[in-house]
């Protein structure tokens, strides 16, 4: 009995040994910024390595060599919507920031691939999105943390700001605000579209709220198609026939199958199908 105790106990300690982790802060630490300007969402995540005590630009960062911008993996900017940055157009998406530190410019890459520890290990031209000269800015007061962050908001535009010891540089970038309140305004002003007639209609109709409202929507989207689309047709043929009109929901199903063949959708065919057989059925 002894012995077996004597196993469970170094069992036990060599499991705990396993599990175990120590846990110490990190060099550099991992920052993740927020930040919405206008109607466009920026995120920005990087690694924040410190000073401390050391000479950064031109020694630990080599001048007019491709940089991380910070540590670790390559800091990340994310937008939601297109930009302009510096006049050059980015799409919406993520972009690795990598920088080339000059004494009196800063050349700024915003490139495609994000999934890098570091600076690529073979620097692909046909990745950078937009390269954007930044004048460097002399800092009275030292920034011990690198930082990267989203500054001097305004509806349309805002600056992404790197510092760094007593170094800062402001890339500027401005945001289609007022393009997308306009489109709002316009799409508000015009009352509801094709596509939110036809969810509408449909919600009505499958929640059985009320299948003539469900009717009146699905009816509206279908008027306000240039083309009869086949899948409108066959929600109408549905919700006709949960009025009981089954001779109208027939013709609808039948309707559906003939464009359904045109687009070549046989799901649709044959559910059109079915549908019909069934509705036939009970008018027997």
């Amino acid at each position: 009995m002894k012995k077996f105790y004597s196993m469970m106990v170094l069992c036990l300690a060599m499991a705990m040994t396993v599990s175990a982790q120590v846990k110490a802060p990190q060099a550099s630490p991992f920052s993740k910024v927020e930040q919405t300007v206008g109607l466009t969402d920026v995120t920005l995540e990087y690694s924040r390595p410190g000073v401390k005590g050391r000479t950064i630009f031109g020694d630990l960062v080599p001048v007019d060599k491709m940089w991380r911008t910070g540590a670790n993996k390559n800091s990340i900017v994310t937008f939601s919507t297109k930009v302009m940055v510096a006049g050059k157009a980015l799409e919406a998406g993520s972009y690795a920031v990598f920088a080339k530190p000059g004494k009196v410019n800063w050349e700024v890459n915003f490139y495609t691939d994000t999934e890098n520890w570091g600076t690529p290990k073979e620097w692909d031209a046909t990745k950078v999105a937009a390269t954007v000269s930044a004048r460097t800015m002399k800092l009275n007061d030292k920034v011990e943390s690198f930082t990267m962050s989203i500054d001097n908001l305004s509806d349309g535009a805002a600056d992404l700001s790197i510092a760094w010891e007593n170094t800062k540089v402001v890339v500027p970038f401005t945001v289609p605000t007022d393009e997308m309140v306009m489109a709002s305004i316009e799409k508000t002003m015009n009352g509801p579209s094709s596509s939110d007639y036809y969810t509408a209609g449909r919600y009505y109709k499958d929640s059985g709220k009320d299948y003539n409202k469900a009717l009146e929507y699905i009816n509206k989207a279908m008027e306000m198609n240039p083309e009869e689309k086949f899948w409108m047709v066959r929600q109408q043929a549905l919700t006709l026939a949960k009025l009981g009109k089954t001779k109208e929901a027939i013709m609808a199903a039948e309707k559906s199958i003939a464009l359904a063949k045109i687009a070549g959708n046989d799901d649709y065919v044959r559910n059109n199908e079915k549908s019909i057989a069934e509705w036939k059925s009970m008018k027997k």
